[in-house]
């Protein structure tokens, strides 16, 4: 089989490589040249662990390629797989404009029989949009060639693609067409022998299912972090709770641990952009109103601790911060909470140094000089009045008390992520502050000292 992944972001080149690897002959499209230029060179554009070494070795058995031209490439192709950025409008919904332009694309140069797959996250009703683009290309040329289209979204964590997509809990299409259907059970036809179930729908449902998947696994996330502020308040410890409610069949561990709210490419605009095609349907979601407002106020409740702890002013005062990704694994800082974390305490008059095990680069493109970046995690505590864990990277869940204790002014951590125990970090002499578990330094808080 050929097929043609027009995008290379995070979806499009993790999909098309994952595809290559089983024996599908892949081209991957993307109008940006330097991009295109740098995977032909092995460099990667994103990153995501073991993809460079899968990018190489199936670019260098032919199987997977680069190309900035749709149509010197359609030609003997079986499917197009639209994987380009939704990014989200100023209302919250999502912009189609890369979509249907690629469709557009398809209508004015196919010249043979495809399934056109959207592959990005679109809204419900995308795919027909994309359907009508293409037949207004045609008609244009003065042609009438078949086709169909199809809705497979995907379901790929940043930092466990390349397993997510090899070994998927199960794959999603979406289709009304016999001959479509076809062609997509034989593309994945390696995973369902490893039987992974391929589940078969209708259109509308396909891409709503991507939608109400990452709703629910954002409410999981802001209803825990409901209960762990409420925790604080009552006297309870979070992670009791969580294993209590965890060891429910019917609920689960996953998703329930407390922090400084979700982030990256997919909850923040997915739930966005959902809560929007309710409202454009006269349907209010109120639950995912709710889940949206509770994210939005845990980016700042760690901040708030640490204005609690110092009486309201860290004017002067030298921040460290542990993880700038949204989550480990990924360099992605999209939607991430140390951005709203970062921005409250330089705004409060602090300064701040960071580190992160692999986001650095994006920190500085981001956040250019209204920060310091550490070499390591330790360079970071030097001379530190606290120190702010944000990511849970594995580099930070051992601590040295020792280290510490010779390089901060301050014993002092706030634990964004409860990596720590606070019975240890009392035993240490550190004053600690988790998200939703009893204060060990509840009666250390002291002012400013420079006030």
């Amino acid at each position: 089989m050929k097929i043609i992944i027009v995008g290379t972001g995070y979806v499009g080149l993790v999909s098309g490589t994952c595809f290559a690897e089983t024996g599908v002959d892949v081209v991957c499209i993307d109008v940006d040249k330097q991009k295109i230029d740098k995977l032909k060179e092995g460099v990667m554009t994103i990153y995501e662990p073991g993809l460079d070494e899968m990018v190489a070795s199936n670019f260098e058995k032919g199987r997977l390629k680069f190309s900035t031209s749709l149509k010197d490439n359609l030609e003997e192709s079986d499917a197009v797989f639209i994987a380009v950025g939704t990014p989200p409008d100023e209302d919250g919904s999502a912009d189609l404009r890369y979509v249907l332009e690629v469709a557009r694309e398809i209508g004015r140069n196919m010249n043979h029989y495809l399934v056109v797959v959207t592959k990005s996250t679109v809204p419900i009703g995308t795919s027909a949009k994309v359907r009508n683009a293409i037949i207004e290309e045609q008609h244009e040329r003065g042609v009438e060639i078949p086709f169909d289209v199809a809705s497979n979204p995907e379901f790929l964590k940043e930092g466990s693609a390349i397993g997510d997509f090899l070994k998927p809990e199960r794959i999603i299409v979406g289709t009304d067409s016999e001959d479509a259907e076809k062609i997509m059970r034989r593309l994945y036809k390696p995973f369902v022998l490893n039987n992974h179930p391929i589940i078969f729908m209708d259109i509308p449902s396909a891409e709503l299912t991507k939608y109400a998947a990452n709703s629910m696994l954002a409410t999981r996330i802001s209803f825990m972090n409901d209960i762990a502020n409420l925790c604080e308040l009552v006297g309870a410890d979070i992670n009791s709770v969580r294993r209590g409610i965890g060891s429910d069949s019917r609920i689960g561990s996953k998703f329930i641990y407390a922090g400084v709210g979700y982030g990256g490419s997919c909850f923040p605009k997915d739930v966005k952009a959902l809560i929007k095609t309710a409202d454009k349907n006269n349907y209010s979601l109120e639950i995912l109103k709710a889940v949206e407002n509770v994210n939005q106020r845990q980016k700042e409740v760690l901040f708030n601790k640490v204005m609690d702890h110092f009486g309201g002013n860290i004017a002067g005062m030298r921040i460290a911060i542990w993880g700038l990704s949204f989550k480990p694994r990924t360099d992605d800082m999209r939607e991430a909470p140390v951005l709203v974390i970062i921005n409250k305490l330089l705004e409060a008059g602090a300064s701040v140094i960071a580190y992160d095990p692999v986001a650095m680069d994006e920190a500085r493109r981001k956040l250019g000089d209204s920060i310091e970046y550490a070499s390591d995690q330790y360079e970071a505590l030097v001379d530190a009045e606290a120190l702010l864990l944000i990511t849970e990277w594995n580099d930070f869940r051992t601590l040295n008390f020792k280290v510490l204790s010779k390089l901060m002014k301050n014993k002092l951590v706030f634990d964004g992520r409860n990596l720590y125990e606070p019975s240890e970090m009392k035993e240490f002499g550190f004053t600690y502050y988790g998200i939703g578990r009893r204060l060990s330094g509840e009666q250390d808080r002291v002012q400013n000292p420079k006030t």
